[in-house]
């Protein structure tokens, strides 16, 4: 079996791992608003009332492009903005332990202040989120996968 041929299924994996991880984010922040909002608030990088439209908007944003994702549709775009958000939330976490700020990053929801006996997990969860770079970093490069509404749209779909 040749590289070409297994490609575009590494490429449906990476797609489905890729947009499942958005789907949950999003999904465990959704029902939270208030609380993804001052998840963002704790990173104080932003004013805060940027901080909480952000984190009202994201968990929508996260959901839109998880289920894009899991459908194939518009598959380079939605891994390049997967790229570019996980760019920005590993610039975030790195900036946070840069300062010695100390909280929980929020990404599957309950973000915020940690409390005196909670260690922040900054070094998992920029590795977590490099890997997840990596991957939808592929599906740019390889946005053509199995069982995908793109593939259907243009034909090349098994």
């Amino acid at each position: 079996m040749t590289w070409a041929a297994v490609r575009p299924w590494v490429g449906t994996v990476a797609r489905l791992v890729v947009g499942g991880v958005w789907l949950a984010a999003g999904a465990l922040k959704v029902g939270e608003l208030t609380a993804s909002g001052r998840s963002v608030v704790a990173y104080r990088l932003l004013p805060y009332d940027a901080s909480i439209f952000l984190g009202t908007v994201l968990p929508f944003l996260e959901i839109a492009i998880g289920a894009l994702l899991i459908l194939g549709l518009a598959t380079r775009l939605t891994a390049v903005i997967s790229v570019v958000l996980f760019a920005v939330y590993i610039a975030a976490i790195a900036s946070v332990w840069a300062r010695g700020l100390r909280i929980d990053c929020g990404c599957f929801g309950n973000g915020g202040e940690l409390s005196g006996d909670q260690s922040p997990q900054y070094a998992i969860e920029i590795i977590r989120d490099i890997a997840l770079l990596l991957v939808a970093g592929f599906l740019v490069v390889f946005p053509r996968t199995r069982f995908s509404v793109d593939g259907a749209l243009v034909g090349h779909d098994e």
